[in-house]
Parts: C-alpha cells; sequence; structure tokens
C-alpha cells in the first residue's frame, strides 16, 4: 500500500471535500482518500503509485487544484 499527500487549493466547505473525495476515489488503484479541509490536504493510499497527472485531472473535474510545492 503506498500512501501519498497532496494540497488541493479552493476548497472552502463539506461539499469540496466530498466532490474530492468522490473524483479521487474514482482513479483505479485508488483504496482510501482522506481530505483535511482545514489544511487542504489530501491523503490518497493506493495499491500502485498513482500517476501524478491522473490525479490533477480529477482534482479539477471536482473543480479544484492540486499546488505543486
Amino acid at each position: 500500500m503506498i500512501t501519498e499527500k497532496y494540497q488541493v487549493k479552493g476548497m472552502t466547505c463539506s461539499h469540496c471535500v466530498d466532490a474530492v473525495s468522490t473524483e479521487v476515489r474514482a482513479i483505479p488503484g485508488v483504496s482510501e482518500v482522506t481530505v483535511d479541509l482545514a489544511s487542504g490536504q489530501v491523503t490518497v493510499s493506493s495499491a500502485e503509485p498513482l500517476d501524478v497527472q491522473v490525479l490533477r485531472n480529477a482534482v479539477d473535474e471536482a473543480g479544484y487544484e492540486v499546488v505543486t510545492s
């Protein structure tokens, strides 16, 4: 199991958390998604390493943006 953390910009409410969680959870191989609204941090667990662009596309589909550090 691989767990990675990402910073997501633009989330302000529980609807945002639900939207991001739903889109990221739909990525093949993702087993768990945890979103911390206060920090904007999204923690993703998956069987294999995720393609970051696939994750970015999922978050974008939800209406938000992965912030690059």
